[in-house]
């Protein structure tokens, strides 16, 4: 059975703007709209909304497969359900890493939980077992927590890009708003999306700000780096349209010349000059993890940094501390340096 996903725009906020419906009878996939509907109620975030979407349709397909429908009975949901997702998951070639399995289990695990509260039994009752969850780094005291249907994860490596590498991608631009919007991602850490969603007004270039909405909606306010503000200051001046409306990053030509660029046009233009340099690695986010990571080297604490980031738990900042065998050596050299030990004298 094949599904796809609809976008029906209404100022309803108790309905999702995503449907799922299959394919070849056009009918609406009820118990999957059911959790997004519910999903939007607790006024999720519209990107979150559209993942969600997408993630629950590898599950779909793979029911329909299964049992030749799209339909599911309460009476049909099973302690095993999960795992037979999973072992589905895992079969399939190429294979999925582990998070993205991990990811659509867990999706797919709350949705028929939100959809079928009243479903006899648990769904995954073996693996729901309690345990004692150590509190991050060591402070405070441990908390019971929840295991659920998880495959191991492979140990995620933050990769920045090289000085020399990040330097042959910034040369290839040429105009003054693509450079800005490089300068925002690996002098700020700016995510691709808060990039997009600036405003002119957000600008505060007399007090050296900048006013960034990250997820969930959440403002904070970063310092402006002295490079960062020519860029932008150049962009500005020479080749933002002089309008009255609110973006700050928009078309510079063509029938979208002066509205704000989409995410398909920020891809557009990376893909592009990461074919023209060769630089494969060159993404948004890896800006950010250079970022990061030269924050990190530079002295600056994690707290700070998880502020700058605009990441709401300190464990995913401590993604960014990699500590290769150079750093191990260069701090060493330089703790040893300061520490006044006797030596003791030998005798010839």
């Amino acid at each position: 059975m094949t599904f796809r996903i609809v976008h029906q725009s209404t100022g309803n906020r108790a309905r999702s703007p995503f449907r799922i419906i299959e394919q070849t009878t056009g009918q609406e996939v009820e118990w999957a709209n059911r959790f997004l509907d519910l999903e939007c109620l607790r006024r999720v975030a519209y990107r979150s909304l559209r993942s969600y979407a997408y993630d629950l349709l590898p599950f779909l397909r793979w029911w329909g497969s299964v049992h030749h429908t799209a339909h599911i009975a309460e009476e049909a949901l099973s302690d095993s359900i999960l795992l037979d997702y999973v072992r589905f998951q895992s079969s399939q070639q190429p294979p999925f890493s582990g998070a993205t399995i991990n990811q659509r289990v867990a999706l797919a695990d709350r949705a028929l939980r939100g959809a079928f509260p009243n479903a006899p039994g648990q769904i995954a009752p073996p693996l729901q077992v309690s345990y004692w969850r150590r509190a991050p780094m060591g402070l405070g005291r441990p908390v019971p927590a929840v295991s659920r249907v998880r495959v191991r994860e492979e140990k995620r490596t933050i990769v920045p890009l090289s000085v020399d590498q990040a330097a042959q991608f910034w040369a290839s631009f040429r105009n003054a708003r693509d450079l800005a919007i490089v300068g925002l991602m690996l002098m700020q850490g700016l995510r691709s999306q808060e990039v997009l969603d600036l405003n002119r007004d957000d600008l505060l270039l007399s007090e050296g700000q900048i006013r960034v909405r990250g997820k969930g909606n959440k403002t904070r306010f970063l310092p402006l780096a002295p490079e960062a503000m020519q860029l932008l200051d150049h962009y500005l001046r020479l080749e933002r349209p002089n309008m009255p409306n609110d973006p700050l990053f928009v078309s510079l030509k063509g029938r979208a010349r002066g509205s704000r660029m989409t995410p398909a046009g920020l891809r557009s233009l990376f893909r592009y000059h990461r074919r023209t340099t060769g630089v494969k690695t060159a993404n948004p986010h890896r800006f950010r993890h250079t970022f990061a990571t030269d924050m990190l080297r530079a002295g600056m604490s994690l707290p700070a940094l998880m502020r700058l980031m605009g990441h709401a738990h300190i464990q995913t900042t401590l993604v960014y501390v990699n500590v290769t065998p150079l750093d191990v050596y260069q701090q060493y050299a330089r703790a040893a340096a300061q520490c006044v030990r006797p030596i003791p004298v030998t005798s010839s």
